[in-house]
């Protein structure tokens, strides 16, 4: 289905009958990466499958959007929709848009998978190089004409920069530069429903350790560990997520 929220589309891949579940996907990718588990879901429930702006197939915003913005997109999109008590699945920065909303809405359960929201302890070596890097772009936007500033100042960021900021265009890459920084860890005790926390011990993006603090500070949650499994964890075993989605969501 296609939902227009402030002028944008927003593409939603609606399936099965139920009670809703809301599948919300991770920083560069879309609704396709939970096609797998929204089919299982389906058999019993109403799924929501999010392409979130700026990817898949909805519209870029034309503003610089963060964890609130795309937030009060999808409880805008519940509202209108007469969608109560939803469940919520989030990996990674989909995990974000979980947190905030299970913070503040009524839930029936939550799932977050490899979830961002706890921003990490920087070293001084990346202060460093975050730091130069703005420095060498404010001299060569001073000094040198625009076309050769913008060839040294892209020369260096694809040298340094995660390889979705390099994939992102400038707009998702300023949304990205300001969900990555924001914390959530306050949130978190905010959450009331059932949480499962599906997560990759070999995870790097999103350590096992954010989990566990997650474990800690949500008042009913727990932890599965996929062994051997990193950011992906419910792709690299999808055996063992779907096992766990079936029971934790009573599907027979």
């Amino acid at each position: 289905m296609e939902y227009i929220y402030n002028n944008l589309k927003v593409n939603i891949d609606t399936k099965g009958n139920g009670d809703p579940v809301l599948l919300l996907h991770g920083w560069g990718c879309s609704h396709d990466v939970f096609k797998g588990i929204q089919d299982v879901l389906a058999t019993e429930y109403t799924t929501y499958n999010f392409d979130f702006p700026g990817f898949g197939n909805s519209d870029e915003p034309d503003t610089v959007w963060g964890v609130e913005e795309y937030t009060r997109m999808v409880e805008c999109f519940a509202k209108d929709n007469g969608i109560k008590n939803p469940a919520l699945i989030g990996h990674s920065f989909g995990g974000r848009v979980s947190i905030l909303f299970s913070s503040r809405n009524e839930t029936s359960r939550v799932v977050l998978v490899d979830a961002a929201g706890i921003k990490p302890k920087r070293s001084f070596g990346y202060y460093r190089k975050v730091y130069t890097f703005k420095f060498l772009k404010w001299l060569c936007n001073t000094f040198l004409p625009k076309s050769v500033a913008h060839s040294i100042i892209e020369k260096r960021r694809k040298g340094a920069g995660s390889s979705d900021y390099n994939n992102a265009s400038p707009m998702m890459r300023a949304i990205l530069s300001k969900v990555v920084n924001e914390d959530l860890t306050s949130l978190l005790p905010e959450i009331k429903a059932p949480t499962l926390l599906f997560w990759g011990n070999m995870d790097t993006a999103t350590p096992l350790s954010d989990a566990k603090l997650m474990e800690k500070l949500i008042p009913n949650a727990g932890l599965v560990v996929a062994h051997g499994t990193g950011h992906f964890s419910f792709l690299e075993n999808s055996g063992l997520f779907t096992a766990v989605i079936k029971n934790f969501f009573k599907i027979g």
